[in-house]
């Protein structure tokens, strides 16, 4: 699937209302990013985009990105340090498993929010909101330009 048909498909409100409601319980951070290009190797992209996102700055360094290639037909879902090892890579796979799941069925959004629902949960579980949180990085679906 081509990138314009796969961001035509997305429900962006919804997308942006999850990664809201996973991130009303967690101080963790969540994003998307949808990259209109090809990428050989998505994990690689992913961390690079992680980076330029400044997703590695966050306070408790608990940020999660679910990145998107349409192009190439692969994602990568990116944990910082902290939640990586809170839950380790064998909760990334079941997070990926069931995006992949909602993929092949042609449901787009809900592949992207089952992942955003996964994230926040276990962020939500090991990076509880505490009362002075502050949303440090934008709630929103990004795209390379």
């Amino acid at each position: 699937m081509h990138t314009k048909e796969f961001v035509h498909k997305l429900d962006n409100d919804r997308i942006v209302a999850a990664i809201g409601a996973a991130e009303k319980f967690s101080s963790g951070e969540i994003r998307v990013f949808i990259t209109r290009k090809k990428a050989d190797d998505p994990v690689r992209a992913a961390q690079k985009q992680f980076h330029r996102m400044k997703m590695d700055k966050t306070q408790l360094r608990n940020g999660v990105l679910l990145f998107i290639a349409p192009e190439s037909q692969a994602f990568a879902i990116i944990g910082d340090q902290a939640i990586h090892e809170k839950c380790g890579q064998s909760f990334w796979g079941k997070v990926a498993e069931a995006m992949v799941a909602s993929f092949r069925e042609g449901k787009l959004t809900e592949g992207v929010v089952s992942g955003i629902e996964a994230a926040g949960s276990v962020l939500q579980e090991h990076f509880p909101r505490s009362d002075d949180d502050i949303n440090e990085l934008p709630d929103a679906v990004e795209h390379d330009s």
